[in-house]
């Protein structure tokens, strides 16, 4: 393999939890060279997933200290790596291609990037999305489509979080973008991505997306609901975000839809949906609305519970109420961080592909032992 920067960093961004794989095609080396240069594919070997000072950074490296922090700084401004505040200090670490360099692409965007992510999410990106049999995300249905009885547990009270953060962002759908630049425009709406906290200083500091308050961001949540957009965010239980997606561009949906996968590789599904058999009016709205088809109508609708989301977008639409959501008795409780979900993660892809991935995590573990 060639010792270039590029190969180097790709190379290094495949130990993550949600890798960079090699392709025959180098799809990925076209990707990389067309967001970095060379000297910022060099840097940004120097970062781990743990944030650091840049002092902390040329201490570990040896990288000379007087300009670090600054090249860092233009890098993280260009979204090549992750940068945030706290207590006077600004720290740094690692962007992962997803959720992370392709999502700060957004503003960057061209047709020539979008054709490369598009082309290499076919040939390499779905099968890693999904490897570890780990979701990623857990599906959010809004406070309305639950019972209020349900609405206690912390990981559904979805408008109490928000109005909470002390920092909200939205940015473009970059899926969505992508499609739209390769040749496929859904019609959903765009502007529906929400970041919170750390990650919303970030996205509004680097101009990726543009600061809101919570109204809005409840606001743009209702729309997202109302265009049949599935509300998903990061499988853990403090709120970091929250993506819409639809069936036709999100990498995960489209997995479950376009290609048959199991929901469990790519979502965590806390709720189903139930129907009321004596309120059922036979209508279809709810299997029309479904956007995994898991509904079916004959004599009243059925929920295939093994492909329900638990979204609630059927419940939203059903005339006559018959159909609600309820927390499911075999769920599985969201992660308490990221680290805990990324080395979980990392040891099911050791399970199910005998990758390795379990090297990859203990070098996780060593990382976070030098914080």
């Amino acid at each position: 393999m060639p010792d270039d920067p590029y190969h180097r960093l790709r190379s290094y961004l495949d130990q993550l939890p949600l890798g960079f794989p090699e392709t025959p095609s180098g799809l990925e080396i076209k990707i990389l060279k067309k967001m970095f240069s060379e000297e910022e594919a060099e840097a940004a070997l120097w970062v781990t997933p743990f944030p650091e000072e840049a002092r902390q950074i040329a201490e570990r490296t040896g990288v000379a200290l007087d300009g670090l922090e600054a090249r860092l700084e233009a890098m993280s401004r260009k979204g090549l790596l992750f940068r945030f505040r706290r207590r006077g200090q600004t720290l740094f670490q690692t962007a992962p291609f997803m959720i992370g360099l392709y999502e700060y692409s957004v503003q960057r965007m061209d047709r020539e990037l979008a054709d490369l992510c598009r082309r290499y999410y076919e040939e390499a990106y779905q099968e890693e999305l999904g490897a570890s049999n780990v979701p990623g995300f857990k599906v959010i249905p809004i406070d309305q489509r639950v019972p209020a009885d349900l609405v206690l547990f912390p990981h559904v009270k979805v408008a109490e979080e928000i109005r909470a953060a002390r920092k909200i962002a939205v940015a473009e759908c970059v899926c969505r973008k992508e499609a739209t630049l390769t040749g496929h425009n859904c019609g959903s709406p765009r502007e529906t991505c929400l970041s919170f906290g750390v990650a919303a200083e970030y996205y509004i500091e680097n101009k990726i997306g543009r600061e809101i308050d919570a109204e809005e961001a409840l606001a743009i949540l209702e729309q997202a609901d109302r265009a049949g957009l599935v509300h998903a965010g990061a499988n853990t239980r403090h709120l970091s975000n929250i993506c819409n997606c639809c069936p036709c561009c999100c990498a995960s949906l489209k997995g479950i839809v376009s290609k048959g996968h199991d929901k469990r590789k790519y979502l965590n599904a806390l709720y189903e949906a139930v129907v009321d058999p004596e309120a059922c009016l036979v209508c279809e709205a709810c299997s029309e609305r479904c956007p995994v088809q898991a509904i079916i109508v004959e004599e009243i609708a059925r929920v295939d519970r093994d492909r329900c989301l638990g979204c609630g977008l059927c419940a939203g639409v059903c005339p006559s109420d018959a159909l609600m959501l309820k927390l499911r008795e075999d769920r599985q409780e969201p992660f308490r961080n990221i680290l805990e979900m990324g080395l979980a993660i990392l040891e099911g892809k050791r399970r199910w592909n005998r990758s390795p991935a379990f090297g990859r995590a203990a070098r996780i573990r060593n990382f976070r032992s030098k914080e």
